[in-house]
C-alpha cells in the first residue's frame, strides 16, 4: 500500500513539474513601458510576452504600458531596484552610470538605420551591453529601432537650420545626454515627461517636441502641431534591459526563452516602424500639417562638431569606442 501511494505521490508531483514549464521554477517578469497602445515598441512587448509564454519555460509576463506603471525618467530606478524587470532604456538615460554612453546619443552618429543596427546588434553591441551590465546591474539585451528623430513644431515654421530653432522651446527627455542635444541643434531645450507632452504642446507649456514619425502619429501630437521638419538628427533606438539580477536567477531554459521573445520583438519593432516611415508623410500632410526638408547637412556640421570640440562632453566618451564605431560604418 505504501509504494503504491508512494508511486501515485511521484506521478503527481511529475505532473505538476511538467505543467509548470517542464520542473522550472516559475517566474512571473514585470515589464513596464511608456509605449501607448498602437506604438511599434508596444507590439514588440506583447510579442516578447506570447513568444516567452509559449515556450512553456515557467515564465509568465505581466505588461504595463503608457506609463501606468513608472514614469519614463523613474524606469532606470525601477529596473535597477527589481521593482520592475523589464523596460525599454536608451544611451541617454544609461550616462549617469555610464557616461561613455553618451556617446550613442550624439546628433548624426548614426546616419541611417543599417548603421544603427549594424553597431548595436554587432559584436561591438555585444560589448558596449556586457560593460553597461557590469557598471549598473541592468542587462541590455537588444537595440530596437525608435525611428528616425524628426522636429515637431506648435507653429507652421520650416527648420532648415539650426538657426531656425533659435528662441524655439523644444521638448527633451530629462537627462544631460538630450539637453546638450537640444543645445547643438540650436533650441531652448525643455525637460519634460513623456507622458506630459501632449498637454504641453496643446497649452503652448513648449513649443514643440522631436520624435521619430511613427512615435508622432502613434501618441497624436499631429493634433496639437501644425507642422514637421524632417532633420534626421538622431536614429534613435530603445533597448529592452533587464534587471541583471533577475537574469541571472533565470535557468538556461528560461534565458533562452527571453531571449527569444526578445528576438521576436525586435522583428516586430523594427518592421513596423521602417514600413511606418516609408509611407507617413502622406498621413501628416492629409491630417494639415505642413512637412519641410531640412539641410541636414548644414544640421551635422554643426551638431557632431558641437560634441566632439566640448571636452567636457568627450572627456567622459570612450573615443577608441567612438573611432572603432565610426571605422566600422566607412
Amino acid at each position: 500500500m505504501k509504494k503504491i501511494i508512494a508511486s501515485v505521490a511521484c506521478a503527481i508531483m511529475a505532473f505538476a513539474l511538467a505543467s509548470c514549464g517542464g520542473g522550472e521554477k516559475k517566474v512571473n517578469l514585470i515589464y513596464s513601458v511608456n509605449a501607448v497602445p498602437g506604438d511599434a515598441h508596444y507590439d514588440a512587448m506583447m510579442e516578447f510576452k506570447k513568444v516567452v509564454e509559449a515556450e512553456d519555460v515557467g515564465i509568465s509576463v505581466e505588461t504595463y504600458h503608457s506609463g501606468s506603471l513608472f514614469k519614463q525618467d523613474q524606469e532606470v530606478a525601477a529596473v535597477k531596484s527589481g521593482k520592475a524587470d523589464i523596460v525599454y532604456l536608451s544611451a541617454s538615460w544609461l550616462t549617469d552610470g555610464s557616461p561613455w554612453v553618451g556617446m550613442f546619443t550624439a546628433g548624426y552618429i548614426f546616419k541611417s538605420y543599417d548603421d544603427m543596427t549594424k553597431i548595436l546588434n554587432g559584436e561591438i553591441g555585444k560589448d558596449v551591453f556586457a560593460r553597461i551590465e557590469k557598471e549598473q546591474g541592468i542587462k541590455p539585451l537588444s537595440s530596437y529601432y525608435l525611428g528616425t528623430r524628426q522636429v515637431n513644431l506648435r507653429e507652421n515654421k520650416a527648420v532648415k537650420t539650426p538657426a531656425d530653432l533659435n528662441g524655439v522651446n523644444l521638448r527633451m527627455p530629462n537627462s544631460e545626454a538630450w539637453i546638450t542635444l537640444g543645445k547643438a541643434m540650436g533650441a531652448n531645450p525643455t525637460p519634460l515627461a513623456f507622458s506630459e507632452l501632449y498637454m504641453a504642446l496643446q497649452t503652448g507649456t513648449v513649443d514643440g517636441q522631436e520624435n521619430p514619425l511613427p512615435t508622432d502619429r502613434s501618441a497624436k501630437f499631429y493634433e496639437v502641431t501644425k507642422s514637421i521638419s524632417l532633420t534626421n538628427h538622431l536614429v534613435d533606438s530603445v533597448w529592452p534591459c533587464i534587471n541583471s539580477a533577475r537574469w541571472n536567477s533565470l535557468s538556461d531554459k528560461q534565458k533562452a526563452a527571453v531571449m527569444k521573445g526578445v528576438e521576436a520583438g525586435r522583428k516586430v519593432c523594427d518592421e513596423k516602424n521602417l514600413s511606418t516611415e516609408a509611407e507617413i508623410i502622406g498621413f501628416f500632410k492629409d491630417q494639415g500639417l505642413s512637412v519641410y526638408e531640412a539641410d541636414t547637412k548644414a544640421f551635422a556640421d554643426a551638431v557632431l562638431p558641437a560634441y566632439l570640440n566640448n571636452k567636457n562632453i568627450t572627456g567622459k566618451w570612450d573615443m577608441d569606442l567612438f573611432n572603432k564605431v565610426q571605422a566600422e560604418l566607412k
